[in-house]
């Protein structure tokens, strides 16, 4: 028969045991949360960082909006004749040569618009988007050329004005139709493995031709153009109602 003496002893060894289990598995469930949810957040992270095919075209766009915005300021400042640092329409046409000719369309013209022409799709839209590119470039030309003169008469001034009212209303539908109908249709059109392999000749063109992540860059570079013509802050655009 058991001694009853020895029995709380055992109780509280068993007892001891099962916290000590308890205790064991709490910090492994601890750990494995912890684990996970590092794990979770680098995955979350990585996904952040990626940027589709589609996503780095459209957001180059942003980029091209913001100039745009640019030219139909100093349009307007020159056709008023208020103060215009010519300097800053001169960096904002430099941009897009860089940025956006040799670079974003390139990238079209040679890795888009091919291939819906040999799929025969949507081939009116990128014949109109070449000439597009083509006439955008002669504008580009010509604005830099002005802006170089140290004292641009009123004709030249004028001219300048004219030609950056034609950029903007040629390249605000140009890159609406790209976002609305061109790169949606994209998806359809190549396996998602082609797609995606895209984007990563995308980015290793990118970093080739700039260096680094062009799209920061010009993202700093138009930043400063906006606050050197003082129409950074976003309020500006707030309507009075």
């Amino acid at each position: 028969m058991e001694n009853l003496n020895n029995q709380p002893n055992r109780l509280d060894q068993q007892g001891k045991g099962r916290r000590d289990f308890l205790t064991k598995t709490s910090l492994l469930a601890a750990g494995g949360i912890a684990l996970t949810g590092i794990s979770s957040c680098g995955l979350q992270k990585g996904e952040d960082d990626d940027v589709t095919t589609n996503e780095d075209l459209m957001r180059e766009h942003g980029v091209l909006k913001r100039i745009l915005l640019i030219y139909d300021e100093a349009s307007s400042r020159l056709i008023t004749g208020k103060d215009l640092n010519l300097a800053l329409v001169g960096q904002s046409a430099n941009l897009i040569k860089s940025f956006v000719e040799d670079y974003h369309e390139k990238l079209e013209e040679d890795h888009l618009f091919p291939r819906f022409e040999k799929a025969g799709q949507l081939t009116d839209l990128t014949k109109v988007l070449r000439i597009q590119h083509k006439k955008g470039r002669l504008l580009t030309l010509r604005i830099i050329e002005n802006t170089k003169k140290p004292n641009p008469t009123a004709d030249e001034r004028k001219l300048m004005a004219q030609d950056m009212q034609a950029f903007v209303r040629m390249y605000s539908p140009h890159e609406a139709r790209e976002d609305t109908v061109l790169f949606p249709a994209l998806h359809k059109l190549i396996s998602k493995h082609e797609y995606d392999s895209l984007g990563e000749d995308f980015e290793k063109k990118e970093k080739e031709q700039f260096g680094g992540d062009g799209f920061d860059m010009a993202v700093d570079k138009v930043t400063q153009i906006e606050k050197g013509m003082n129409i950074y802050d976003l309020n500006l655009f707030t309507p009075n109602i």
